[in-house]
């Protein structure tokens, strides 16, 4: 499985930058967009959606950076076999977090978030496209799995007692 460690790292970068294109989308119009006399980012259910928009955003962002970290000290062997595990968790929380994102992202647009063109047009195409990104380079079940299976594999190598 570890051929795919590319794959997965493109595609986690991918839906990282389209669920921050969610966010900044809905932080653009929550901030014009005006529901009963004050702007739509004045009301608390908004902002606290933004807020689990940006958190989960924030932390995977922050796991892709460690993992980069990882493979550029690693020689490309070593990062292969033992980074899958971990790159495999990260596309599924990454895939994850895009569909929340684009979700999300698709309530606080509401019905302009059905239509082709005008303001919502990218948040349409995100929410349309995101389980294209899910299921390319194995789906969220089977990156869990396989993160699990690594990570056991390695604690029973360094002699932990599971």
């Amino acid at each position: 499985m570890t051929n795919f460690n590319h794959e997965r790292m493109g595609i986690i970068i991918q839906s990282l930058r389209f669920s921050r294109v969610c966010y900044e989308e809905s932080v653009k119009y929550g901030s014009k967009r005006r529901t009963f006399g004050k702007k739509l980012i004045d009301h608390p259910v908004i902002r606290m959606k933004l807020a689990h928009m940006a958190r989960q955003i924030e932390a995977s962002y922050n796991w892709l950076e460690n993992l980069i970290y990882q493979c550029e000290r690693m020689g490309e062997t070593e990062a292969m076999l033992r980074l899958g595990g971990p790159i495999a968790g990260l596309k599924a929380q990454s895939t994850l977090t895009f569909e929340f994102c684009a979700r999300e992202a698709s309530q606080i647009f509401g019905g302009l978030s059905y239509s082709r063109g005008g303001q919502g047009a990218k948040v349409e195409r995100l929410y349309r496209d995101v389980r294209a990104y899910a299921i390319p380079g194995g789906s969220e079940e089977i990156m869990l799995d396989l993160s699990m299976r690594q990570s056991l594999r390695v604690a029973k190598a360094v002699g932990m007692k599971l």
